[in-house]
């Protein structure tokens, strides 16, 4: 509907929570135009209007689902797997109405289905939504639509049956409140076996309409997470069964990861590095007295833990990024060093011995990274916190960044550090959509999308990290940017991937520095604040520079309620 071209994602599986703190993000920070395309775990949200009392024939928790409220009309609805999600969220000119908002997406949904071989789909007069067969006698509710439209923005969206357990809508709610209706699914109508209920035809499908509907001229770019993601992808203790075995990067399944992602071969990691990427080595005085410094107070730096290019660079300044709680990961990330054993207790002193260690060296911008911690029911998101107030009492004129593991999403667990509010709060997206699950499989784009939105949302400064030289392709690092950017992130960093070891993800290629040159204009043409680009850049490289640069203290204002809202 506007210049910009439509941002389609397919997200793949996002708890309801996280969905929705992206896209309250994604409609504060106007200019862009998104589709984003998912399924949900089970979960039942209710409008303001909601009877519960009526309409709600289960005990959520007893059957597997969330209960959420939303700020939408409308009753109770589920969502659940097989069942495709939509939330357009997009500027709508000045003469549209939510009601034809409305209309509009139950026209996209009515001639996707009607690509699938479901021409007898439209509309029901009495209730919003897609019907099958709505002049017949016993008319069958495909899709539910529920949006809200704010100061010309919109918000949630669709949800249209694929393969969905219907059982949720018919035995557990009455949903959205219609008691005399039934519910059905592509399925239903057209056969299991038939190709249309593959999740991937469907969406396929919806794109192209979609595109057509609302960006005909701009046109539109699409990004997919991989479509199969299995659990034993992920480490165990991302599965909640404690440690396993070793992790051992160099396996067939990671290897299967990797070519599901389109990434077949990659650079020896004998082949010779460009000039560019030979970071100059001087261990100096500082760089031995601050290396004193913190074997006598035993922490741990990531720049020696992570193999760090630039560590003399930035030990000769007197930095360092702090990594608490432990040196052990419970993750296996296919492009980290970081030790994957099985990991020892939080130390209860460490945030007193951190804040010695900033105190001793006299920084004015503390960096603190962590390991992933899923072994804590928390993740050590209140360690990290206490790690940040024990820096602010010793030492109250220093900058504290926190580099930290998504949490698994667990919102109260990232609100205990949001709490402490540090000065920048930095999660890496890492790489592009397509990646995700061959580089860090315990991880999400739409979970670390959550997680940085969740913390903009608050009024603190956010910042991310992207590693190039994957595999990615030019759209792809052009569509993280501008999701990094509607998200509200202000300060991100570019930097060439390097393998580690034969055992972790190979290098696809060399990135020349015009390259990072050139991101570096594009995503402050989008708005983030400061990108900090070039072959040799880090999470934490020259942070304090960047955070400097960037107006700590402004506050993303939220869009105020209002407009109508529909289910």
């Amino acid at each position: 509907m506007t210049g910009t071209p439509l941002r389609i994602r397919w997200l793949g599986s996002v708890p309801y929570a996280e969905s929705l703190a992206l896209q309250k993000a994604l409609t504060i920070n106007r200019g862009q135009q998104h589709l984003l395309l998912l399924e949900h775990p089970h979960v039942f949200t209710y409008g303001r209007t909601a009877d519960l009392a009526t309409n709600l024939l289960c005990d959520p928790q007893q059957v597997g689902a969330d209960f959420i409220p939303v700020d939408r009309g409308g009753d109770i609805t589920y969502h659940g797997p097989g069942q495709l999600v939509g939330y357009p969220i997009m500027d709508l000119p000045g003469r549209y109405r939510t009601v034809e908002h409305v209309c509009r997406v139950e026209q996209v949904i009515i001639d996707t289905l009607a690509s699938l071989g479901l021409p007898n789909a439209g509309r029901l007069k009495k209730y919003p939504g897609v019907w099958m067969d709505p002049d017949g006698p016993t008319p069958r509710k495909i899709a539910a639509i529920g949006v809200r439209v704010a100061q010309g923005r919109s918000m949630h969206g669709f949800a249209l049956n694929v393969t969905t357990d219907l059982a949720y809508m018919r035995s557990h709610i009455v949903p959205c409140g219609i008691p005399d209706l039934p519910v059905t699914s592509i399925a239903e109508e057209l056969g299991a076996s038939s190709s249309a209920t593959e999740m991937r035809t469907v969406v396929d499908a919806l794109v192209k309409v979609a595109a057509a509907v609302w960006s005909p001229e701009a046109g539109y770019e699409r990004e997919d997470v991989q479509w199969r993601h299995r659990p034993e992808d992920l480490s165990a203790f991302s599965r909640g069964e404690g440690p396993g075995e070793p992790v051992r990067l160099k396996s067939s399944r990671s290897q299967g990861r990797l070519a599901a992602a389109g990434v077949t071969e990659g650079l020896e990691i004998s082949e010779r590095k460009p000039d560019w990427l030979r970071p100059v080595v001087s261990h100096g005085p500082e760089v031995l007295k601050l290396r004193r410094t913190l074997r006598d107070l035993d922490l741990v730096t990531v720049c020696e833990d992570a193999g760090c290019p630039n560590l003399s660079e930035c030990w000769s300044e007197g930095t360092a990024t702090f990594m608490v709680l432990g040196d052990r990961c419970t993750r296996a990330c296919g492009f980290c060093l970081v030790d994957t054993r099985h990991p020892l207790a939080p130390a209860e002193d460490e945030p007193a011995r951190v804040a010695e260690a900033v105190a001793q060296m006299g920084l004015e911008h503390a960096v603190l990274t962590m390991v992933a911690r899923d072994d804590l029911a928390d993740g050590g998101m209140a360690h990290v916190a206490a790690c940040v107030t024990a820096i602010r009492e010793r030492c109250p004129g220093t900058k504290v960044e926190t580099l930290i593991s998504d949490a698994r999403g667990d919102a109260a667990a990232l609100d205990v550090l949001l709490a402490v509010r540090p000065d920048v709060l930095n999660h890496n997206l890492e790489t592009v959509a397509r990646l995700q699950r061959a580089v860090r499989p315990s991880a999400g784009y739409a979970r670390s999308l959550a997680v940085l939105a969740r913390a903009a949302a608050v009024g603190l400064v956010t910042k991310s990290s992207v590693m190039l030289g994957l595999g990615e392709t030019e759209t792809e690092i052009e569509g993280c940017l501008a999701d990094l950017a509607a998200t509200g992130v202000r300060i991100v960093t570019l930097g060439q991937y390097l393998r580690p070891t034969s055992h972790h993800v190979p290098v696809a290629r060399w990135v020349e520095p015009t390259e990072f040159t050139y991101w570096k204009q594009v995503g402050e043409s989008m708005g983030i604040s400061h990108v900090e680009a070039s072959p040799l850049t880090r999470s934490s490289y020259h942070a304090g520079r960047a955070a400097a640069q960037v107006n700590a203290v402004s506050v993303q204002q939220p869009v105020r309620a209002g407009g109508r809202l529909t289910s």
